[in-house]
């Protein structure tokens, strides 16, 4: 399954190095020279690996054929995927966040919410976006909220606290 990995921030000095908003678990697998990742865009890519390296924290990697900071400007927001081996029965807790996406969001009494539109990355929790009558509310992505996830019946099941649908 091509799934997104990560996103290319700003540069990052003069000689072409881009900082990598990381967006998968394994980043030491995905992220090494020689690497190539297909991008979204698609006409910005493929682009191979041709340096890796951390700067206090930050992942920074340098592309082949791109030289300066202006061609790393260029590439701004465009997300990195890679192919990612899914395996048929793992975990009913393992899964990717890009799976999330489209599941149908139902209540703990059978409600139905609507679909995923979007996980929302934040610092200390996910959020899931979810197109309520129109709209969009965004729930935290905990298991005291969300206490089942099933992929394979593409479903979600919530306990909305209060207040979280109302008009």
């Amino acid at each position: 399954m091509l799934l997104v990995v990560a996103r290319i921030g700003r540069a990052h000095g003069v000689l072409g190095e881009a900082t990598i908003e990381v967006r998968t678990d394994q980043p030491e697998d995905r992220f090494q020279i020689g690497t190539s990742l297909i991008t979204d865009p698609a006409n910005f890519g493929p682009l191979k690996i041709a340096s890796v390296r951390d700067h206090n924290g930050t992942l920074l990697l340098g592309f082949v054929g791109i030289n300066d900071r202006n061609q790393v400007e260029e590439l701004r927001n465009v997300l990195l995927l890679s192919e990612v081996d899914i395996e048929d029965g793992t975990n009913d807790d393992d899964f990717h966040l890009q799976q999330l996406l489209g599941c149908l969001v139902v209540t703990n009494e059978g409600k139905e919410l609507g679909p995923v539109t979007d996980v929302v990355a934040l610092p200390g929790q996910n959020l899931l976006a979810v197109d309520y009558l129109g709209r969009e509310i965004l729930i935290p992505f905990v298991k005291s909220i969300v206490p089942e996830v099933s992929i394979k019946d593409r479903k979600i099941t919530v306990l909305p606290p209060e207040g979280l649908l109302d008009e």
